[in-house]
């Protein structure tokens, strides 16, 4: 295991000039950071405040649960298809513009959400959202990496975790109010007066960084490949837990070795190529790889355990939206603390042994959350929360810290892109493979579960219907049903729920484990202490 003791920094890669210190409030990197944050804040609020809203969209406009979930996987996939190609954009034309862009394009598609009447085109519009959300997401990790010497670099990644994991966590409890108190579609129309603060303030603060050697040329045929593979993969994860696909199916498995290829094609023409897309020798960093998959780990376990907690709290405990959101007070408090703390803890010690200690507390929240019932109180599922968002938070700032401190200043974007798209990827993993795991428990236990119950029989077409709404922990009783006969299909739909999201629980506390030794391979980027003390803020 390589040692993080301190060592004298490299010599300073003259192409990657420290930023100079700035005079006035244009440029300033604090204030930059403040500026960057209001945008992040937009697009972070909006990956998790869907999800309180998902139940009131679902009745309001009639809705499955392959619809809710597509709301939600719509968004990751237009993300996790763009992020790198968005990533390379700000390379080439420069972060301060792409970051504008991405505002106000995110601003309007969450504008258009809240006029939507129909399903398909909040879907249509949250994809749209996830593109402008891709601009504006790497870019401003660019601007940060430019902006700030290496020495304030941790903290500075530490506060936008902190932003971010804020947005994220807090987003149940803005959504919360708003739904209960205004409409699920001011969940969306939030966004356009944020958006418009963060245009304001970033055409007045932002200036714009570019590296000598900044890529001139834009790799088309790498992006269709690297676009392509991206689509492929996510496309098969988000349809695979479908009846007519299934996870074995021909067409998930066509899809994946579609991605396969795809993904063997752009490797094979980036090593040819003269200013290729993501320079493959990027990879060659163990630490950068590592901090890539520990992202994907990372995600599958938060996002995908979140989409069911919702559920969990509001048509289990039967929580208004609001008390929903501030039952996971405790993750957002955690997370709020947890990042500046762990960006100064990183800065002093590495990340290995936070970000391996954020896993395994991680995974020791999502086991705990596995025992969760229909009973359990307030206090205990506190208690799992907080430890959730004290393990979130070092591995939100190190794995961004190692993935971007170890490309080279002119890659700053593409390595943006790579951070986020490795969230996305893992956000989509988690909610199809949680949600397979999920369905898959529900349609096993449901049948005996209702018989046992002594319930009256159900169709084959009647227990599909019925399973859906279970994995919504929503109790399938239809108008006119007797209280005794709905009070016991509650207590049923309920337990079922409780057992597909205790094995989903234990699946994501699995993952984590595994991060655990995936963050052991982490250090220190050499290029983020190669400008430590060249410049002054």
């Amino acid at each position: 295991m390589t040692s993080q003791t301190a060592v004298a920094p490299p010599p300073k890669d003259p192409k990657s000039p420290a930023p100079a210190p700035s005079k006035g409030l244009r440029g300033h990197p604090w204030v930059t950071l403040v500026v960057v944050a209001v945008g992040v804040m937009m697009v972070a609020l909006d990956g998790t405040i869907v999800a309180i809203a998902n139940p009131a969209i679902a009745d309001d406009l009639d809705a499955t649960f392959a619809d809710v979930q597509w709301i939600t996987n719509g968004y990751f996939l237009a993300l996790a298809v763009s992020l790198i190609t968005a990533g390379k954009l700000g390379d080439r034309f420069g972060h301060r513009q792409t970051f504008l862009i991405g505002v106000v394009g995110f601003a309007i598609a969450s504008a258009a959400i809240g006029f939507s009447e129909t399903i398909p085109m909040v879907v249509v519009f949250r994809v749209a959202q996830g593109l402008f959300g891709a601009l504006l997401m790497p870019a401003a990790l660019g601007l940060l990496r430019a902006t700030f010497p290496a020495e304030k670099l941790n903290m500075a990644i530490g506060i936008w975790g902190m932003v971010i994991g804020a947005s994220t966590a807090g987003g149940p409890i803005v959504g919360g109010l708003l739904v209960e108190h205004v409409s699920w579609q001011s969940v969306f129309f939030i966004n356009v007066p944020v958006g418009v603060l963060a245009l304001v303030l970033g055409l007045v603060i932002l200036k714009d960084h570019r590296a000598e050697n900044a890529p001139r040329s834009f790799d088309i045929p790498g992006i269709l490949l690297l676009s392509g593979a991206m689509f492929c993969l996510v496309w098969a994860l988000i349809k695979a837990p479908e009846p007519s696909w299934g996870w074995g199916g021909g067409k998930t498995w066509g899809f994946i070795l579609a991605a396969v290829a795809c993904f063997a094609l752009f490797a094979f023409w980036e090593s040819r190529v003269k200013e290729p897309l993501i320079p493959l020798k990027l990879f060659r960093s163990v630490p950068l790889s590592a901090g890539v998959v520990l992202m994907v780990l990372m995600a599958i376990a938060f996002m995908g355990g979140l989409f069911f907690v919702t559920f969990y709290l509001q048509n289990v405990h039967g929580l208004s939206p609001v008390d929903a959101g501030l039952h996971l007070l405790p993750l957002t408090g955690m997370m709020i603390v947890g990042s500046p703390l762990a960006g100064a803890l990183i800065t002093k010690v590495g990340p290995r042994i936070p970000l391996a200690g954020g896993m395994t507390l991680t995974a020791i929240a999502m086991f705990g959350m596995s025992t969760l019932s229909t009973d359990t109180g307030s206090l205990t599922m506190s208690l799992w929360f907080a430890t959730l968002g004290l393990g979130l938070a070092p591995v939100m700032v190190g794995a961004t810290e190692v993935i971007v401190g170890n490309a080279p200043m002119e890659l700053s974007g593409v390595a943006g892109g790579l951070q986020q798209a490795a969230m996305q990827i893992g956000g989509s993993l988690g909610t199809a493979v949680l949600g397979a795991v999920m369905a898959s428990r529900v349609d096993t236990d449901l049948p005996g579960n209702w018989a046992d119950a002594k319930l009256p029989p159900l169709t084959e077409a009647q227990l599909d219907e019925a399973s859906k709404a279970v994995e919504m922990g929503v109790p399938p009783v239809t108008p006119g049903t007797p209280p005794e006969i709905a009070a016991k299909i509650g207590d049923v739909a309920h337990e079922t729920f409780m057992s597909g999201m205790g094995l989903a629980s234990l699946v994501a506390a699995g993952v984590a484990a595994v991060a655990v030794f995936i963050a052991l391979l982490t250090k220190r980027g050499a290029n983020a202490q190669a400008g430590a003390g060249a410049a002054h803020i």
